[in-house]
């Protein structure tokens, strides 16, 4: 490819700047010529400013056709009044720019490549950079299969409103996504323009909603709804030990054993066909040990309506044998007040209407790990799960972020979907205790990329996600950060320039880095037209 196509149907002497005069090892040095194009306002735009920095040119050199990024602008008078016209010139002014060399597309091929060590040379004629030029750009920084069909541009690149970022799904989903933000800086907005590329390329996509916010975001024909606890359950035999603490929060493991043993003596109520709890004081121990040691790993179902009732009738001690030397069970005050802020922790749970209609049997309503399990072996079909409707608590959420994880990697022969979960700091930690609720999450992280599954997470402090998952993100959308903890969680995966700009980032201005791009890329997210419940109303 030669310079001029890249011009093709501009005029080039619109875009020359001027000429090399100096060359170093770390950049070099233009001198202008074309003082015009500096000063005449009525060509500038958004997309042309030639008169400040970080914008693109191009040089066209011995080696091949150079792309430079402006770093330095300056004039040699230090009056900016003496140089306010170009009637003023005088014989031993100039105008310079410093050039920091980023990428080199060498004759005969149509991409940039990293420029190593290879330098322009003196006299070699710079030029503005077109839009084309960043578009090729941003193709050419990719790692990705070449066969891979991209998605339509969701963004532009920061000062060039013409010039849409282009970029295959792998580039962004490969290594597992995150977008990082302070409130406001445009984090929901970037998740909804990728996520409406992903949905309207007819892509897979699983979108896990915690608040709503894009429930109406997707029609029903380009993606099936769910609302979980409205039109949507799931069989309490399903749910693990662990996915319950998770859900009641359990602040230790002597509260952890006790929703154990209640959740046993529950299911053996359902086997025997009782519709009341368990009650154990006055018990003879033997045979309550007997009937609990009945209920096999296929009696999984109980009414959980009765489980505040039931840890209240765990609060049993053995006493002394009486006359007939058997062993029964006594009521322990110690226990009750042991176990009496677990029970209110599920009391509370329970006020939540929908929350024993998701956790239900029933036929009326969809099955969640069915609907998964359809979704996951289906073509060209998206999933989204609104879980508004059982509240914010973390507990729940985290149940159900957990309990999907799992379920989808227990699944074979997948078609590769990308999995969204907005707000995922929601789901770090529980408020009671040090246990965390990424274990499904971590899983994926590890070993979702082996079954096409992708993860796309959004987090407004990347602090509180746990670090074995954060280290398991390969890109970053990052917007505006404001903390220094959070800054210093991000800073290795950006340079110089990029740690001291995180803070000065306006709304919907983003760094992009990658490990699949050769270079960290500022872009400007382009807002989706699809309806999004995100909207700060005014005081």
């Amino acid at each position: 490819m030669t310079i001029e196509s890249l011009f093709e149907g501009l005029n080039m002497q619109d875009y020359y700047l001027g000429k090399v005069t100096q060359v170093y090892r770390s950049c070099c040095i233009a001198q202008i010529d074309n003082l015009d194009i500096m000063s005449d306002r009525s060509k500038f735009s958004k997309s042309f400013l030639p008169n400040t920095i970080s914008y693109y040119v191009l040089v066209d050199s011995t080696e091949g056709i150079f792309l430079g990024e402006v770093f330095e602008n300056k004039a040699s008078r230090k009056n900016i009044f003496e140089i306010a016209s170009i009637v003023d010139e005088k014989p031993n002014d100039y105008h310079e720019i410093s050039i920091d060399t980023i990428a080199i597309m060498a004759p005969g091929s149509n991409k940039f490549a990293l420029a190593g060590f290879r330098t322009l040379g003196i006299t070699d004629k710079v030029y503005l950079a077109p839009d084309l030029v960043y578009s090729l750009f941003s193709s050419s920084l990719e790692f990705s299969n070449d066969n891979e069909e991209p998605l339509p541009a969701f963004a532009t690149f920061m000062n060039r409103s013409q010039a849409g970022v282009v970029l295959k799904p792998s580039t962004l989903f490969n290594r597992h996504l995150m977008c990082i933000g302070a409130t406001n800086s445009g984090k929901s907005t970037t998740a909804l323009a990728i996520l409406d590329k992903v949905v309207s390329t007819k892509r897979k996509a699983l979108i896990i909603d915690p608040t709503g916010e894009y429930k109406n975001a997707f029609n029903d024909g380009e993606i099936t709804k769910l609302t979980l606890g409205v039109d949507t359950t799931i069989s309490p035999g399903k749910i693990t030990m662990q996915q319950w603490e998770k859900l009641f929060e359990t602040e230790n493991s002597s509260q952890g054993a006790v929703l154990s043993e209640a959740i046993t003596s529950l299911r053996y109520q359902k086997k025997i066909g009782e519709e009341g709890y368990y009650a154990k004081v006055g018990e003879s121990i033997d045979n309550v040990q007997d009937n609990l040691a009945s209920v096999s790993k296929d009696d999984t179902d109980f009414n959980l309506e009765l489980l505040p009732e039931q840890i209240q009738a765990e609060s049993v001690c053995e006493p002394d044998m009486d006359n007939n030397y058997n062993f029964r069970y006594r009521y322990d005050s110690l226990k009750a007040n042991s176990n009496a802020s677990l029970v209110q922790k599920i009391q509370y749970q329970m006020t939540n209407t929908r929350f024993l209609s998701f956790f239900s049997n029933d036929p009326n309503m969809y099955n969640l790990l069915d609907v998964i399990d359809d979704f996951v072996h289906l073509p060209d079909v998206s999933l989204y799960i609104d879980t508004s409707s059982l509240g914010a608590a973390e507990g729940i959420g985290g149940m159900v972020v957990d309990l999907v994880s799992n379920h989808v990697m227990s699944c074979e022969d997948i078609c590769p979907f990308v999995f969204f979960i907005d707000e995922v700091h929601r789901y770090s930690k529980s408020r009671y205790s040090d246990k965390e609720f990424h274990g499904g999450l971590t899983l994926l992280a590890r070993e979702g990329r082996k079954k096409g599954i992708f993860l796309y997470l959004t987090t407004q402090s990347p602090k509180d996600v746990s670090p074995i998952l954060f280290g398991q993100i390969g890109t970053l959308l990052i917007h505006r950060l404001m903390l220094n903890d959070e800054i210093r969680t991000v800073e290795s995966h950006l340079d110089d320039f990029a740690i001291k700009h995180v803070r000065k980032l306006n709304q919907g201005e983003v760094i992009l880095s990658s490990v699949n791009l050769l270079h960290n890329m500022f872009i400007h997210v382009n807002k989706s037209e699809r309806t999004q419940y995100n909207e700060t109303p005014s005081l």
